[in-house]
């Protein structure tokens, strides 16, 4: 059984433990609960609920915010306070909003990833249909060092390094020059989605005039179903200041150059917390095996005072808004038992909102696709607010340098506050 804590560490506690944490009464925290800023679920067998103490430590964090700005610097980095201003994508209980405009919308008008790709990097959406450029790759040569069973999130890295060297502007320092290798680097990484790297494969799928069709044809997939995958990369193009995005902020603020930042950011996204996460809810979908096994698992897990993997989201207490499009488009598309599956869980569940990581993951089976493919669309699609996220740092000009507090072994010599800054 997967464990959501392996997800987001999440935890569990009692009311009264709750009520202690926030230094409140109980009857406080029933409030706090009706208005969506503490979640919780039900007790197995006439137990009492449960709340989350994640939620719990972001409440403390605010109130502490009269300590001065230690404590709010403390749990900044924690879901917590703003620690910098963007002008990129709101956070709103409808889901991310890009430059203004709610992504669940953009999706639902059928716009293509590149405009609003153009979108999130210049403020403007373009009318028609916008064309990226190709760049030219040894796609055979790197198809032999890649292995067979290579996911696409092993595979990406390579590329980005590859186009870096044969780029020899790549330090270019230009929003203009930012723009134009991050229009090049997109397509190849849809065509990094294609199993093994296959060079006939890519070769065929960089030919395609759109990169949803690039990644449809990398997949295997009819083209008749790049439009929802156009719906899966707007959906996933940027969601503020999350892990990922805000590795590529930090590496662009050193100045780096922008194939940087997306290697950067592929590292941190590889994650089971954040860009593979729906591996994790694969994984959980065929470790039940049966629609009729779900509810079964799903009782087991609240008995101990959890919910599946992919289940609750800490921005959004009322549900991920980026989640029915997509479980939608999932039960449209197939049948696959895997997708039975995760809808018959996410039925079950009737007390925690599905993230957008089950959406993705039911609509990968949906697709026929490896699981795999989860991380790799969600990729090709964050890179897109990456690069947004890279220029905005490059242009606010300074370095992203956050300060620690030491808690450790007392430091007995004097040393001067200036070293603590190289």
């Amino acid at each position: 059984m997967v464990d959501q804590r392996r997800i987001d560490d999440q935890r569990w506690v009692d009311a009264r433990a709750a009520a202690k944490h926030l230094g409140i009464q109980v009857r406080s925290l029933y409030a706090y609960v009706s208005r969506g800023q503490v979640r919780s679920v039900p007790g197995e067998q006439g137990r009492p609920r449960l709340y989350a103490l994640g939620d719990l430590e972001r409440l403390r964090v605010r109130r502490d915010a009269r300590a001065g700005h230690g404590a709010v610097a403390a749990g900044a980095l924690r879901w917590g306070e703003p620690v910098l201003d963007s002008a990129v994508t709101a956070i709103t209980p409808r889901g991310p909003a890009y430059r203004g405009r709610l992504a669940v919308e953009l999706a639902a008008e059928g716009l293509p990833f590149e405009n609003v790709a153009e979108l999130l990097w210049s403020g403007y959406l373009p009318p028609g249909a916008v064309t990226w450029p190709r760049s030219a790759m040894p796609h055979a040569q790197l198809a032999r060092l890649i292995g067979a069973d290579a996911p696409p999130l092993d595979v990406m890295p390579l590329l980005v390094q590859v186009a870096a060297l044969a780029d020899p502007e790549r330090d270019d320092r230009r929003p203009d020059a930012f723009v134009t290798r991050g229009r090049r680097l997109i397509p190849l990484l849809a065509a990094a989605l294609a199993p093994g790297f296959g060079a006939a494969t890519v070769t065929r799928a960089l030919g395609a005039g759109s990169v949803a069709r690039i990644a449809a044809r990398a997949l295997g997939v009819d083209e008749v179903h790049a439009p929802v995958i156009d719906q899966v990369l707007v959906l996933l193009a940027d969601h503020e200041l999350n892990a990922s995005s805000f590795t590529a902020r930090v590496t662009a603020s050193t100045d780096a150059n922008p194939y940087a930042c997306v290697a950067a950011a592929l590292a941190t996204l590889s994650g089971p917390k954040h860009g593979s996460a729906s591996l994790e809810v694969a994984q959980f979908a065929d470790e039940v095996g049966s629609p009729e096994a779900a509810k079964a698992a799903v009782r087991a897990l609240r008995k101990q005072g959890q919910v599946p993997p992919g289940f609750g989201h800490p921005l959004y207490a009322t549900g991920d808004p980026r989640t029915p499009p997509l479980l939608d488009a999932a039960a449209r598309i197939g049948h696959a038992r895997r997708t039975r599956t995760l809808l018959a869980v996410v039925a079950a569940t009737t007390d925690a909102f599905p993230s957008v990581d089950v959406g993705l993951a039911a609509l990968v089976a949906a697709l026929g696709v490896p699981a795999s493919a989860g991380p790799g669309l969600f990729a090709v699609a964050r890179s897109a607010g990456w690069l947004a996220h890279a220029l905005e740092q490059r242009a606010a000009g300074h370095l992203l340098r956050p300060r620690a507090r030491y808690v450790g072994v007392p430091v007995r010599d004097a040393i001067a506050i200036e070293s603590a800054n190289r």
